[in-house]
Order: structure tokens, then C-alpha cells, then sequence
């Protein structure tokens, strides 16, 4: 009986390359406006002597007789410049000329020297010395923005234009991140750091780092939610001085002239956590607001009339297809000659799980969910691990978040080594198991086949990336979980964490699939879908109790920092998604070492190209 085409491999594998391409397509044709913005890949040696990567996006008005303004735009720490698309797809289709810059230290700019980050704003500074050179131009309207530590590089830049013997910023919007709101030298002293230049600053309600107000002692007053109506929030609004007798508001814009030059100065306070500040259609809305009152819009569009949604989704789209492309091109290639050898011949029938064996199935779910839970807490909160995790200290680890995530991923590889054999000593050996039977010693020459096989698949998928990322300049993304293009100098740092996931995602497939396949009510799916509950399960509880206590409180859980549970956004998709991605692979060839490969290569490729690199 011939096979239904829709459950051939060959119309996953074409739906996936449509996935992508789909993807490519739309994601481009959205963040150009419908062709009418260029979009440029840049990299240039900049005055500070490092490579500075960014977008640039030119509307098509732009031009040297009818010059346009200008934003820098930055995301911020441990991440790159496509997490600004939100602002670069709405400013550049209302007119304006905008830079999206990687931080020195991420994405495609050169790494960042330890202790080095003020230097010309982490490069913003010196991308608004480029940009102020463009002919088509504005030079009397340069605006800078950024998000979390973007906005602490556009606080830098403007130290640095502060010096500049012909000052270049003329407006400045901090997303997520403290203005500067004290001499610099004197704590204690409200000054107007900005001068004449127009400043507007996004406060977020839940904002896990900023916001707070504090005693002498250092005990926190004042959540982020109450920040408008603390000291520093209405020095801000008053330009640098006090006034208890006139207390400013949020969303309201306030004016002085300073130097002869009218200022403006407004805080916007949305109820959202400082990770959503990126992604949020209101901060989005602020930002266009922001500059249309700075610098007039060439192009005028209601604030609310944004499209970057569009984008977000045909990034997703392309995120989906790259997934399905793990599985569908492994598949496919088992039917060619280099690799039909690992291709499994013979139909295995799945069996229900007895009575016993669903408790130790159950208890060891428990049991690792609950270690997984416990140890990213513990590995958290180590004071060893600081001055690693968050590149404070002299060291031979070049990026501290992707080590962090591996070395927590290699623990609970060990544990679900350990909790394996316990299970086979005292119930698989006794009940029957067949170590190779199920996999788990598929001998030398498959092991190493499957490696190959392995490697394979990893280069055509980032290949599939490459070549979106050469003629679309887009990547396949949805939030914080991205896939991009990279630099030659992250595949040797991938190696260096590399075996730290090999550890756990190997482990996770020969646990998912050679110890705990069977079916559940004889439907393997249930079976599958508890799996990829579990293995994704800890983080996820982990993330909701953070976010319910600061809801319901106003503040982050006791010895638990926000930044941790940020980093397990995209660990709670990936955990999901590759007992799945596992489970679809050892069904076609009983090796559930490919699968583990595969994901262990690509999940230390997205780490070590999303996040911050450190030369000390």
C-alpha cells in the first residue's frame, strides 16, 4: 500500500525549504518597506580599532538634496542587531535613515576587551561618527536608542560626545536601562548630563534590574513600578535639579530651554518586564513618538500603524522550517548510499509499558525535573561562577552566559547518566532489556557513522541560514531564540563548549528514546509529548515563579537573579523541541546518538552567536 503523501519525507522536507524560504521572502520584503528602504550589511574598522558590525536602512527618500534623520540604534547585552527590528522597521518606513548596531562584543563585531565597555559607547559612538559623514543626512538630527546595556552605550556615547569638540547627538531615548542622572563624579548631585538634547527614558513596571530607589544602606524603597515619583525619576523630568513642589508625571512631555535651544525631557512607564521591552508594540509606539517629537518624521504614520509584527512572524515561520529541515534532511539522506546503513530495516513494535515499569517511568521524570530545577538554582547562585558567568575577571572563557547554560546542561547529563543505569540494574536488566537492541550500543562503525551523518545535516542547516542571510539579510528568529549568520571566529568557540552540551543532549535522547519509548493508552505521541513536557518542565516552573512572585510583589524571588530566568526563554522551546526532534530521528534508524548530536551541535551554534564574547 503506497505511502500518503502527506506523511512522506520528501513533502516534509520540501515544506521545510518552503518554510524558510517563505520566510526569507517575507521577513525582507516587510523590514524594506516593500523594496522601498535598502537595507546594507556593514562592518568597518572603526576609530577605537576594532570591526564594528550593523544594518543599515536607507529610504528611498533619503537622499543629499532632501537629507534625512538619523537613529543608532542598539540592542542590548547578549544580543545582536536583529533585535531591534521592531524600531528599524518602523522608523526606516516613516523616513528616517537607521543604523543597527552590534555592541562590540556580539554578533559580527569584533569581541570586546574586558573592562572596556564605556569606550566610545561600545561602538555607538563610533557608528554615530560614520553615519554623521552619509550625505543624505541630517547632521543636526542624530538620535541614539538602545535597550538595556543599548541604552547604557547610548549613555556612553553621549559622555564621549560630550567631549567632542562639535557635538554630534541631538536626541537620546534609554529603553530598559538608567539614565545618568548624577555628576558623574559626585553621586550624590543631580545634574543635567544631557544639556540641550532632547531625552526620553522607557521605565518598565517589572523591569528585573533598573528602576529601583535605595537608603544609605543600600535597602531597596522602591519597586520599579513606583519609579516615576522617586528622586531620581523627577530629577530627570526637571532637568537635572529638584522640586518637591512640582511633581512631574509619566507620559508627559516637559521643555526648558537650555543654551538657547528648547530641550525636552518625558519618562514613559509601561507595565511590561524589561525582556518584552524589544518586542513590545507599546515601546515601539513610544519610540515613534520619541523622535517624531524630536526630529518630525519625513514620512508621518500614526504611532499605533506598525507593521514589524509581520516580520516577527515570517522569522518564526522560518524557525519552524529550520527545525522540520533537522529531521526531514536526515531522513532523506538515509536513502542515499552514504548513509543508507544507518537507515533501521526492520518495523519495531512498541509495547505498552507495565505496571512497574510506568512507576520508575513516572519517578525518574520526578526525579530529574526536580534536579534540573535545584541545580540551575544552585549553579545560579555560586559565587565562584559570577565573575565566569558575567566576564568580570581575567579568564580563558570568552563567553560566560553560553558557558553557564553548557556546564548546567553537562551536570543533568551526568545525573540522567546515573539515573540510566540505576534504572537498567534494577528493573530494565531484570524485565528484559536489550541494551542493543534499543540503541544503546549500536557498535563502533554506526556510532561513528551516525557522527558523520550527524555533521552533515548541522552544515547544510546553517548553510540554509547563510544563504538567507547573504540575499535577504534576515535569519530565522522568534524573541529571544534565534538562528543567524555568524562570524569564522564562533565555530572555534563552539568547540569549546561543544562537549558540555554533547554531555547532555546525547544523554537526553538515549534516556528519551532507548529507555523510555513505549506507548501510553497505544498511542506513542502521548508518550512523546510527557517527554517533551518533562525535559522542559523545570525551566518552565522556574520562569513562572519568578514572574508570579514579582507580579504579585514587586519583587524577583530572594537569591534568584532575573537574568537567570531570562536565559531560560529559549531553553524551555529548545528542551521541548528536541524531544521531539530526537524522537523523529531514532524512529528511522534505532541510533538515538544522531539525534543527540545534531542537537547538541546546533543548540552551542545558537548559543556562542547570540550572546557576549570577552578577550581578556
Amino acid at each position: 500500500m503506497p505511502t500518503p503523501f502527506l506523511r512522506r519525507n520528501s513533502f516534509w522536507l520540501i515544506l521545510s525549504l518552503a518554510l524558510c524560504l517563505i520566510s526569507a521572502v517575507g521577513a525582507s520584503f516587510v523590514q524594506s518597506n516593500g523594496a522601498t528602504v535598502a537595507v546594507t550589511d556593514m562592518r568597518w574598522e572603526t576609530s577605537s580599532g576594532r570591526e564594528l558590525s550593523a544594518l543599515l536602512y536607507k529610504p528611498a527618500s533619503a537622499t543629499p538634496e532632501n537629507k534625512a534623520p538619523v537613529v543608532i540604534v542598539s540592542h542590548g547585552w547578549w544580543n545582536s542587531r536583529e533585535m531591534q527590528d521592531a524600531n528599524y522597521v518602523e522608523l526606516a518606513k516613516r523616513g528616517y535613515v537607521v543604523v543597527s548596531i552590534d555592541m562590540y562584543g556580539h554578533g559580527n563585531s569584533g569581541p570586546l576587551p574586558l573592562g572596556m565597555e564605556s569606550e566610545n559607547g561600545t561602538g555607538m559612538y563610533d557608528a554615530v561618527k560614520l553615519v554623521a559623514q552619509l550625505p543624505y543626512i541630517d547632521p543636526d538630527k542624530i538620535g541614539v536608542s538602545g535597550h538595556s546595556n543599548g541604552a547604557r552605550a547610548a549613555n556612553y556615547a553621549v559622555v564621549a560626545d560630550n567631549e567632542a569638540e562639535k557635538p554630534l547627538i541631538s536626541a537620546v531615548l534609554l529603553v530598559d536601562n538608567e539614565a545618568f542622572y548624577s555628576d558623574l563624579t559626585d553621586p550624590a548631585k543631580y545634574v543635567n548630563n544631557y544639556g540641550s538634547r532632547d531625552v526620553g527614558l522607557v521605565a518598565d513596571q517589572y523591569d528585573e534590574f533598573f528602576f529601583r530607589s535605595y537608603d544609605a544602606n543600600g535597602q531597596q524603597l522602591t519597586p520599579p513600578r513606583e519609579f516615576i515619583g522617586t528622586p531620581n525619576a523627577q530629577s530627570f523630568l526637571h532637568f537635572g535639579t529638584t522640586d518637591d513642589s512640582d511633581v512631574r508625571t509619566a507620559d508627559e512631555l516637559y521643555t526648558e530651554t537650555i543654551d538657547g535651544t528648547d530641550a525636552l525631557r518625558v519618562v514613559y512607564t509601561p507595565a511590561q518586564t524589561h525582556p518584552w521591552g524589544p518586542f513590545s508594540k507599546q515601546t515601539t509606539e513610544y519610540t515613534i513618538d520619541f523622535f517624531q517629537e524630536a526630529f518630525g518624521a519625513p514620512d508621518p504614520i500614526p504611532a499605533g500603524s506598525q507593521t514589524w509584527q509581520l516580520k516577527a512572524f515570517f522569522n518564526a515561520l522560518g524557525l519552524i522550517g529550520f527545525g522540520m529541515f533537522l529531521v526531514a534532511f536526515t531522513k532523506a539522506l538515509l536513502v542515499t548510499r552514504a548513509f543508507a546503513g544507518l537507515r533501521r530495516t526492520e518495523p519495531f513494535q512498541l509495547a505498552p509499558s507495565s505496571r512497574k515499569g510506568l512507576y520508575w517511568f513516572w519517578g525518574a521524570l520526578v526525579v530529574s525535573a526536580l534536579f534540573s530545577g535545584w541545580s540551575y538554582v544552585a549553579l545560579s547562585q555560586s559565587a565562584a561562577l559570577t565573575p565566569i558567568v558575567f566576564n568580570a575577571a581575567p579568564t580563558w572563557i570568552p563567553q560566560g552566559a553560553p558557558f553557564f547554560i553548557g556546564l548546567w546542561a553537562a551536570v543533568n547529563g551526568v545525573f540522567s547518566i546515573v539515573v540510566m543505569v540505576v534504572s537498567y540494574l534494577l528493573f530494565g536488566r531484570k524485565n528484559g532489556q536489550n541494551l542493543r537492541e534499543v540503541g544503546v550500543f549500536p557498535g563502533w562503525k554506526p556510532f561513528l557513522h551516525g557522527l558523520g551523518l550527524s555533521a552533515v545535516v548541522v552544515v547544510a542547516a546553517f548553510g540554509i541560514v547563510f544563504v538567507v542571510d547573504y540575499f535577504f539579510k534576515t535569519d530565522f528568529r522568534f524573541w529571544v531564540l534565534a538562528v543567524k549568520a555568524f562570524t569564522p571566529d564562533k565555530v572555534g568557540i563552539a568547540f569549546l563548549y561543544l562537549p558540555l552540551f554533547l554531555v547532555y543532549y546525547v544523554a537526553n535522547s538515549v534516556a528519551i528514546n532507548s529507555f523510555n519509548r513505549f506507548t501510553i493508552r497505544e498511542k506513542e505521541w502521548v508518550n512523546t509529548a510527557i517527554l517533551a513536557l518533562f525535559n522542559s518542565l523545570a525551566p518552565l516552573v522556574l520562569v513562572i515563579a519568578q514572574y508570579w512572585t514579582f507580579f504579585v510583589t514587586g519583587d524577583l524571588i530572594p537569591g534568584f537573579g532575573g537574568i537567570f530566568s531570562i536565559w531560560l526563554f529559549p531553553v524551555i522551546v529548545i528542551l521541548a523541541a528536541s524531544a521531539v526532534i530526537t524522537r523523529k530521528i531514532f524512529r528511522a534508524t534505532n541510533n538515538p546518538y544522531i539525534g543527540g548530536f545534531i542537537m547538541a551541535a546546533v543548540v552551542t551554534v545558537i548559543s556562542v552567536t547570540n550572546t557576549l564574547t570577552v578577550v581578556s
